[in-house]
């Protein structure tokens, strides 16, 4: 009787779900609406029931439509008012369809849920109506790349939650918009951090009422436009700004003499306008990268005395600014200067280039000025141009300076390990040798923190992170391609990125792959690695190759004759399905227990595993997790094995690190890095989720850290540049998370494997102190210390430990000293046989600026810059690695004296670790109502 009644109670769920599938009858006839309208659509767009039979493109909740994202697929046609009918729709995206012509009906103000529209790279034409101002929940407005006209709404003014503004690349015009009491304008967006109005045909002045200093705005782009005027004072107000472009204007008068105070600004491009009066004031601007002001007609003066305080500066152009007298050899000392363009100005007497500029130099183009002697430049391997100076009159070897060569810098995404196969004639290679129909498009990015275009290495930074994005949204990407040629032909121009993005396990794409590609890129939930490519927009082309869905595409009659007899055949299976489900969970717990079992008899202890809230994962579930550890999946190596990075089924990122077979721990060393873990928690401290034990494999699951290890931050290999205060914060994570195992785990834990390679950076680069293997757990039974056999890394390793064997807290503060000196150094405790702590106790002069080690100092610091709390943190690092170890402090002291390094210098301890310089884009956790969205 009661498997009678559940049966029932099975049925009538059934029946129910399939009504509730049904799609609301509005939302269906305008869906028909835009299928009549439009050409190309997904060959699935048939049956009465687009959500319950997943019309392809067409997201729902609760039976009303939610989503349409359709992206590359070719669309043609133009946008039909009924539309409007869909009451529910929260995105809107027919990005990259160059057929979808016409205007935006005005009814598109009555989807007042609407909470993106993204329109990138169409043909849409005509003016962008002033109904879209009625969209108050919107956050995400980009019609880019399109074909508008007329003038920009005022209305847009009302959009008060908006984000993100981009018009770039349409034919608009007339003035920026502004609120007059009466009408709205943009100054109302108090939440926006994106103006981009760039390449379009604004006239008039830039409003002052446009900024205030209340403004989160990190990009402010009016490039290639038609205004006119002085730039408004009130712009230097906006603090949080980081890309400035307004070059390509016509725009007069002296810059603001307030600029200075923008020192979060990274790039800045006032190029090719009218501007007048002094040279620009940018002392304290210590976080500017990329500068250009070619083109202005300033007053005659000799070099600016900030020119070499700039220690972030990659880039300076200055062509055609009446710049005069001696060259600024200071200039040449700048850590990371890459270009120097100052041609077309009155520089004279001699141009010293010595042994001392930046071993990232690759130009300085001195081309029209009146240069008459060159030492030094044996010294100096880059390109040096000279042509039209007096020195090219006087004969000798200065022939390669004096004729001028055009660039031809490249990149093109090398093939990793495989042989080359032949393809048919319509195939492309990949990377991993494998052919394939790949999405292509186009990436332009508006501002750039680096003007050496043909190091390969920014481009492999720029691939990796391309293929993170793609794994953490879990779309079937395989790898990506990227190739770019004879780049920029005017400083006005954006760098072009062709991109060739390859399937995983198949030839092409299925149709929902390339919308959730195109949607990913088109609405900014791609961010590139921002301390190297500033803001971007991508062009998509049509995608011609994609298979067929597997998605059912019946007619709903057939559907209705057998409907009935389904039901009752799901019935059936779904009870044997429950019963062999029942059985193999039963199996699965037999298993579970026996694994457990190898691992305490491998352990030799006896003792049971002790685990608390972390998880057994079968191999056959990480395989899935890894798509079979494959090499896309790869994020890391070392002696003990590798690291691949998984997603689990929830969406949730993961780090699966699996040791090989010659490194694998004894069972102790692995029983004691999972029963350690287990029972740790800590914000600093690296969550353990689980682990396997299965057919001779060793593998812990850990939560995702996405920016890798701080040995990588400090090596450059990462791409994260980290200046004074964020080291401060990396060195305050990392001691909190030790701190927390001497003091407060039960009991307490020695990590005895301290380093830079062990502490890894999350997204706002807080320090998470990772790779428990062969710490020690210390019982109130064994004393102050335990006798134990010596393990670690040398270099960091404490001396007397290692003599001893004698294993205290203090042998983790001795590591700790060393990583601080790592911190401020970039160097490896050992190189080239000096050991970093006697180098530095033998260099140290406490009556010297900068203690006298100005030759350790990592230059990538922000050398320069008031590095406050330096000498303090010298004094911190020295008293930890002293000898004896009685002598050195606990955490808990090392913890609280960087704090008061950190409040000294004006910084709380315990906000974020980023500052608004950290990444163009600013994170917002769970502000976003939908997951993926660039502040989300």
């Amino acid at each position: 009787m009661v498997q009678r009644s559940q049966l029932f109670l099975l049925l009538v769920f059934i029946i129910f779900s399939a009504i509730a599938a049904e799609t609301e009858n509005q939302d269906y006839v305008a869906l028909l609406s835009l299928k009549s309208m439009w050409q190309n659509t997904p060959p699935n767009w048939v049956g009465p029931d687009p959500c319950g039979k997943g019309w392809e493109g067409i997201g729902c909740t609760n039976s009303r439509v939610t989503s349409i994202m359709l992206s590359s697929i070719g669309l043609t046609g133009s946008l039909s008012g009924d539309f409007v009918m869909l009451s529910e729709l929260k995105t809107l995206d027919l990005s990259y369809n160059k057929g979808l012509t016409g205007p935006i009906p005005r009814s598109i103000g009555n989807l007042k849920k609407l909470l993106n529209l993204i329109l990138v790279g169409c043909s849409f034409s005509g003016p962008i109506p002033d109904t879209i101002g009625s969209l108050r929940q919107l956050l995400y407005l980009s019609l880019n790349s399109n074909q508008f006209s007329g003038q920009i709404p005022p209305s847009i003014g009302n959009l008060s939650s908006l984000l993100w503004l981009d018009l770039t690349d349409n034919q608009l015009n007339g003035p920026i918009p502004i609120s007059d009491g009466i009408t709205c304008g943009l100054d109302m967006l108090l939440n926006a951090r994106h103006f981009h109005l760039g390449q379009n045909n604004l006239s008039g002045t830039i409003p002052p009422q446009l900024f205030n200093s209340e403004m989160p705005l990190i990009h402010v782009l009016l490039d290639g436009n038609q205004l006119t005027g002085s730039i408004p004072s009130t712009l230097g107000l906006v603090q949080a700004l980081e890309v400035l472009r307004i070059d390509g204007n016509a725009l007069s008068g002296p810059v603001p003499s307030n600029f200075n105070n923008l020192t979060n600004l990274i790039q800045m491009f006032l190029s090719n306008n009218k501007l007048t009066g002094p040279l620009p004031n940018l002392t304290s601007m210590n976080l500017l990268s990329y500068v250009d002001i070619s083109n202005n007609t300033f007053d005659g003066s000799d070099a600016p005395p900030w020119f070499p305080t700039l220690q972030s500066l990659t880039t300076l152009i200055m062509e055609n600014t009446q710049l005069q007298g001696q060259f600024p050899v200071a200039l040449f000392s700048l850590p990371l200067l890459q270009t120097v363009v100052l041609k077309k100005n009155k520089l004279n007497g001699s141009l010293v280039i010595g042994t001392t500029h930046s071993n990232q130099l690759k130009l300085i183009d001195l081309q029209f000025n009146f240069i008459h002697h060159l030492d030094g430049k044996e010294a100096y391997n880059g390109t040096l141009k000279l042509e039209d100076n007096p020195i090219c009159e006087v004969t000798g070897n200065l022939s390669s300076y004096c004729t001028v060569s055009l660039s031809n810098a490249s990149y093109l995404t090398q093939k990793i390990d495989c042989e080359s196969v032949p393809c048919s004639s319509d195939q492309i290679s990949s990377p991993y040798c494998r052919c394939a129909y790949p999405y292509t498009g186009t990436l332009f990015f508006q501002t750039l923190s680096f003007s050496d275009l043909g190091n390969n290495t920014y481009y492999n930074i720029l691939e990796k992170s391309l293929m993170d994005s793609f794994h953490s949204h879990q779309l079937p990407v395989d790898s990506v391609s990227l190739t770019l040629s004879n780049p920029i032909t005017a400083s006005s121009k954006y760098l072009e990125v062709k991109l060739k993005v390859f399937p995983y396990g198949q030839v092409s794409f299925n149709l929902t792959g390339i919308s959730s590609i195109g949607f990913m890129l088109s609405n900014q939930t791609f961010k590139p690695p921002p301390q190297l490519f500033g803001p971007f927009y991508f062009i998509g082309d049509k995608y011609e190759k994609y298979t067929e869905s597997k998605k059912s595409s019946r007619s709903s009659i057939v559907i209705e004759v057998v409907v009935g007899g389904s039901i009752l055949l799901l019935v059936i299976l779904l009870a044997g399905v429950y019963v062999l489900h029942t059985k193999k969970r039963a199996k699965r717990a037999i298993e579970h227990t026996s694994h457990f079992s190898q691992l305490d008899q491998s352990s030799r202890g006896g003792s049971v595993i002790k685990v608390k809230g972390v998880g057994w994962f079968s191999l056959k579930e990480l395989e899935k997790y890894t798509k079979h550890f494959s090499v896309a999946n790869e994020i890391g190596s070392g002696g003990y094995g590798k690291v691949y990075q998984g997603s689990l089924p929830t969406g949730q990122l993961i780090a699966i690190k699996r040791a090989k077979k010659e490194s694998m721990q004894e069972g102790l060393e692995f029983k004691t890095e999972i029963e350690l873990l287990s029972r740790v928690h800590h914000k600093n401290l690296v969550i353990l989720l689980g682990f396997c034990f299965e057919k001779g494999e060793q593998i812990l699951v850990y939560e995702y850290v996405s920016n890798g290890s701080l040995k990588d931050s400090l090596s450059g290999k990462s791409g994260i540049r980290l200046d004074w205060m964020r080291r401060l914060r990396v060195a305050l994570g990392a001691a909190r998370g030790l701190a927390y195992l001497h003091e407060f785990a039960n009991p307490p834990i020695i990590h005895r494997d301290i380093k830079s390679n062990n502490i890894l950076l999350d997204e706002s680069l807080n320090a998470k102190v990772s790779d428990f293997g062969i710490s020690k757990p210390i019982d109130d039974s064994e004393g102050s210390h335990v006798v134990t056999q010596v393990k670690g890394t040398m270099g960091y390793m404490d001396p007397e430990y290692y003599m001893t064997h004698k294993l205290t807290e203090k042998s983790d503060v001795y590591s700790f000293g060393v990583l601080m000196l790592e911190l401020l150094t970039a160097r490896k405790p050992i190189e080239h046989g000096k050991y970093i702590v006697r180098e530095v106790q033998e260099t140290m002069d406490k009556t010297k600026d900068l203690y006298n080690l100005h030759e350790f100092l990592d230059p990538a610091i922000g050398l320069g810059t008031t590095m406050k709390g330096l000498k303090k943190f010298v004094d911190l690092a020295m008293r930890c690695v002293k000898d004896p170890g009685f002598d050195r402090p606990m955490m808990v002291e090392v913890v609280k004296e960087i704090e008061n390094i950190l409040e000294l210098a004006g910084v709380n301890p315990d906000a974020n670790s980023t500052s608004t310089s950290a990444s163009y884009e600013e994170t917002n956790k769970g502000s976003s109502p939908y997951p993926g969205y660039p502040y989300s």
